[in-house]
């Protein structure tokens, strides 16, 4: 449970430049890819019968994946909250788009797929870095750990 924990909730801390740069790559992609979100629930109605459906789980359902994925989890990637739990969906859905529903389309409509797709893969395994609220989290239950293991008494 103490690693899924770490892996969740990081704490421990690079350099200020590079905690600077996640957070402005969090920031950044996070606000494009919330917009595509903002797209298609705006236009639901119209999209929901003709959305591609790479998953055979109806047109429907296919969009909402999408809009949690690009609406939903990009507030959690941009705030670092939750953020590997976040990211997956996102990652999954540039998977889709990439491989699936644009699979036999020509690099140049693929390509923003993959940007995506690409950067994701590298912040989740960079993590949230310094500034985001896993790191907060992290930092409050590693100090809780502390405390708890220095009152036990030892065996």
């Amino acid at each position: 449970m103490n690693i899924v924990l770490k892996i969740l909730f990081p704490h421990k801390s690079m350099c200020n430049s590079y905690n600077l740069l996640l957070l402005a790559l969090r920031i950044i992609f996070g606000v494009l890819f919330l917009n595509h979100g903002l797209a298609k629930w705006s236009n639901f109605e119209l999209l929901q019968n003709s959305f591609p459906d790479p998953l055979n789980i109806s047109s429907r359902s296919s969009l909402v994946l999408a809009i949690f994925g690009e609406l939903i989890c990009s507030f959690g990637f941009i705030l670092g909250f939750f953020f590997r739990l976040s990211i997956i969906p996102m990652i999954v859905t540039m998977f889709i788009a990439y491989f699936v529903v644009h699979g036999s389309d020509p690099f140049a409509t693929r390509e923003l797929a993959f940007i995506y797709l690409s950067m994701f893969v590298v912040l989740l395994f960079a993590g949230p870095g310094k500034f985001s609220v896993d790191y907060v989290i992290g930092n409050y239950l590693g100090r809780k750990n502390k405390r708890s293991r220095l009152r036990s008494p030892r065996a």
